[in-house]
């Protein structure tokens, strides 16, 4: 279980406490995650302090709902916790990573409840013999297969730039600021990561 149970975060620190420790210059992060995959739960502890507030931020702004982006928070500081160790340096930043992972629970905490929403309008608005027509689930999921696949073609920093900035909704400059890069690497890695998706739907559809 996680180390450290989670509250909303920002409550008792100081405003920007936790995004400058966040800041990473000399590799703080990646050492406090290296410690927690080894089960040091004083460093994930640390981990926690440095991120909650950035990582509560981008949940709250997918969710819309403090307490459920309270809950989402908690099961992705659960996942860092049991997944810490599969964290590859080379391939992204801890910030990065963590701000993805966060992302995409949220994202699917999103789309389970606009899910159980249409399921019972559909239920509501069926007739007594109507047979339901599955096309257009059959569609929506073949859909979001390919966009998928795609996503998966791109570097993970490519995609993390694409996620939070076209799922999320951020700006250029906000994805850089999450991220905790310049702006001009976050507008090239979003512009290569939209070139290769173009790239593999033009290729798809010959």
């Amino acid at each position: 279980m996680v180390p450290r149970p989670v509250s909303v975060p920002g409550e008792q620190q100081a405003p920007g406490a936790d995004a400058a420790r966040a800041h990473d210059p000399a590799g703080e992060l990646v050492a406090l995650m290296r410690r927690s995959a080894r089960g040091d739960e004083q460093a994930f502890a640390e981990l926690y302090d440095a991120t909650s507030s950035r990582m509560y931020g981008l949940v709250l702004r997918v969710v819309r709902d403090p307490a459920q982006a309270a809950e989402v928070t908690q099961d992705c500081y659960l996942q860092i916790w049991q997944s810490s160790a599969r964290f590859d340096p080379a391939r992204g930043s801890v910030l990065g990573w963590m701000m993805t992972l966060a992302h995409r629970r949220a994202v699917d905490r999103v789309r389970s409840a606009q899910s159980v929403v249409e399921r019972d309008r559909r239920y509501a608005d069926q007739e007594p013999q109507q047979v339901p027509d599955v096309s257009d689930a059959v569609v929506d999921r073949l859909e979001a297969e390919r966009v998928r696949k795609a996503l998966d073609g791109l570097t993970t920093m490519q995609r993390e730039a694409i996620e939070l900035a076209y799922y999320g909704g951020y700006t250029h400059s906000e994805v850089a600021g999450l991220l905790d890069i310049p702006l001009g690497t976050a507008k090239t890695r979003v512009r290569d990561g939209l070139i290769r998706l173009r790239d593999f739907f033009e290729g798809d559809r010959r």
